[in-house]
């Protein structure tokens, strides 16, 4: 089997189902701490799969991870585990620190534990991969080349720093105790299943619900965009096949700043769902103060991937924000067991 952490988050749980929708394919033991983002009705379909084994817990937790390790002779971890949202790591730091540092820690170190006490031939066979962000990279000016693997770190939030810990805690990992390590620093994600306090997600229930689409600053912040199932295919083909110890840039090649993304939603928000006074949705944007320390442009060069790797993503923006939208008008059940009392404190804390 396969251990994936995180897996009933938004990239976790999406990459659990694609991985489980293949008949042939490995069982998955599923860790995941269930924080506010993790859902596990976003598995639901796996409720009478024998393949999915799911375990609420901490990556943090060492004694919990090595007995997994061993209960299920796990041949790679998939490490999704992560606090995610940058404006949730300006308001309270130290869960990122936690989780993404201390627990990445713990982790590996449970991992090396269980690894080191293999067969060889079960070590060569062995993988962790890491599964990480572009933002460790720092902030990009509009005539900067993207973002490749060799470019240095400089981490601007709390978010990207306690990542940028995590990689190189992976990194070190591999070269001083030959742990097989890969990691992956994708772009911005969306899709299915995405928590609603991301700019996509955010609008698109906002727009339906006749709130205000909140843009920080001028909206003109640049972000290349990759649909999560992409993300998810390019994950199964490094774990298939990248190389030990190196790091792979996953992006959709999809530059788009923030404000072009809401009214690409407004657009088809009101092909599909038009409203009753024959407005379009883009009336109810409304320009909110920038967040502290708020990059200005990220972008992904993939070519590596693409070039030893073979892999490219199969959706362009325009196909994957139409199949979004549409997921989220057909799921409404998943939708409201998202949008509790907390979530709306929240995104009232946040946009007021």
């Amino acid at each position: 089997m396969i251990l994936v952490t995180g897996g009933a988050g938004f990239i976790g749980g999406n990459f659990v189902l694609d991985w489980l929708a293949n008949p042939v394919a490995k069982g998955i033991v599923n860790l995941d701490k269930l924080t506010y983002a993790g859902n596990l009705a976003t598995l639901k379909s796996l409720k009478n799969d024998a393949r999915h084994i799911f375990v609420q817990g901490d990556i943090g937790d060492y004694d919990l991870v090595l007995s997994l390790l061993k209960k299920h002779q796990i041949l790679a971890v998939v490490n999704f585990a992560a606090e995610s949202h940058v404006d949730r790591s300006i308001h309270g730091p130290g869960e990122f620190i936690q989780t993404n540092v201390v627990g990445t820690f713990n982790l590996l170190e449970a991992v090396r534990a269980y690894w080191s006490d293999l067969s060889d031939s079960a070590k060569k066979e062995f993988r962790f991969l890491h599964v990480s962000t572009d933002e460790v990279y720092g902030s990009l000016s509009p005539t900067d080349p993207a973002f490749s693997e060799t470019n240095p770190y400089e981490p601007n939030s709390p978010y990207s720093a306690s990542k940028a810990a995590s990689d190189h805690l992976v990194r070190a990992w591999h070269h001083t105790y030959g742990l097989p390590v890969i990691t992956t620093n994708c772009s911005n994600n969306y899709g299915p299943y995405h928590f609603p306090e991301k700019l996509i997600p955010l609008v698109i229930l906002n727009a339906l619900a006749g709130k205000p689409l909140p843009i920080y600053g001028d909206g003109q912040q640049i972000r290349d965009w990759l649909y999560v199932k992409d993300h998810c295919s390019a994950i199964r083909r490094v774990l298939e096949a990248g190389k030990l110890g190196e790091t792979y840039n996953v992006g959709g090649w999809n530059e788009k700043p923030n404000l072009d993304v809401v009214h690409a939603i407004c657009s088809i928000l009101d092909s599909l769902r038009p409203k009753t006074d024959g407005a379009s949705y883009a009336s109810q944007i409304t320009y909110v103060k920038d967040r502290p320390g708020h990059d200005r442009r990220y972008a992904i060069d993939a070519s590596k991937l693409q070039r030893e790797l073979g892999w490219k993503p199969a959706e362009t923006f325009e196909t994957g924000i139409q199949k979004t939208v549409q997921w989220y008008l057909d799921n409404q059940e998943w939708i409201d067991g998202v949008i509790s009392g907390s979530y709306r404190d929240w995104v009232k804390k946040q946009y007021n």
